[in-house]
Formats: structure tokens, C-alpha cells, sequence
């Protein structure tokens, strides 16, 4: 099983990410470290990434999906995963993929987003990833709110994964 946390920046994909990882007992990939320098660079000057920004990059990111699948782990990533047809790359077609969508407030995102320090993201940027963002249904995600504490949202996805 491989689960990606997704969201828009602020959304806290990093610390689910990385607490789903543990109560997992299974590695944690920040999707984040694939971003090219060029990537990086933009997000920190404020410019958006485009859809060809964000192909190579995705590309990888499911690259390393597969190289965690071919040795028969569990895994969890963390990535935006704002469009439908970027989850459709990392998933492609793999039904062991599961999003686990991290849902909050433009209000709590960017009050997030200004307490935190040591990112290359601007956090101008996150109106563009709201605009950007298609959210996915139940169909498609696990979908939590950030309103709640990183533990009670572990403990959600948890037990919601038992049953799909």
C-alpha cells in the first residue's frame, strides 16, 4: 500500500505524512525532494509552477512509488497532488495508491503558512494553489480536516483505510 498526503501548502501533508509513516512502521517520502532546483526557485521568488513544471517532477515522484512497490513496502509520500490528472499520474491506474486529502480554510492555511520558517514555498502562492487545486471526492481520497490535531487525523485515516 502506498499512501500520498496531499493538500496545498500549510495543509500539514509533512507531519501526517510523517506520523502515518510511524504508526505504519513503513518509510515516509517528502515528495518535496524531488522538486528540481528551478522548481524550488520559482516557489521561493513567488512564481507559480505550471503543468510543465510539475510533469518531471511527478514522473519521479511515481518512479518512486513503484521502486517501493517493486520491493513489496508499504510507503507513505507526501505531494500536493492539486489536479486530478497529476493524482492520475502518480496512481496510473495502481488501485494500492491511496490520497488521503488534507482539507482546511484559506484562513488556516495562510495563518499556517506565516508561523512557518525554513521552507522554499512563498506563501503568496497559496491562493494560486487554491485556484489550481480540483478536490477530490470520496471516491477518490480519504479526505480530513485540518481542524483537527495530526493525531486525531492519523487516527481517522487509520481506521478509514481498514475498510477500503
Amino acid at each position: 500500500m502506498i499512501l500520498i498526503a496531499m493538500g496545498v501548502s500549510g495543509a500539514g501533508k509533512t507531519r501526517i505524512g510523517e506520523l502515518l509513516a510511524e504508526r505504519l512502521n513503513c518509510p515516509f517520502t517528502d515528495g518535496d525532494a524531488f522538486h528540481s532546483a528551478a522548481n524550488k526557485e520559482k516557489m521561493h521568488h513567488g512564481i507559480p509552477l505550471t503543468d510543465e513544471d510539475r510533469w518531471p517532477w511527478l514522473k519521479t515522484i511515481r518512479a518512486a512509488i513503484e521502486e517501493k512497490q517493486r520491493a513489496g513496502e508499504t510507503a507513505v509520500f507526501t505531494c500536493s497532488s492539486l489536479k486530478r490528472s497529476y493524482r492520475d499520474i502518480l496512481r496510473d491506474g495502481d488501485k494500492d495508491v491511496c490520497f488521503v486529502y488534507l482539507h482546511g480554510t484559506f484562513e488556516t492555511l495562510q495563518e499556517r503558512l506565516q508561523t512557518r520558517t525554513g521552507h522554499f514555498f512563498d506563501p503568496s502562492l497559496l491562493e494560486s494553489q487554491l485556484n489550481t487545486l480540483e478536490e477530490p471526492g470520496e471516491d477518490e481520497a480519504i479526505i480530513e480536516s485540518i481542524e483537527k490535531t495530526p493525531e486525531q487525523i492519523v487516527d481517522d485515516v487509520i481506521e478509514k483505510l481498514k475498510t477500503r
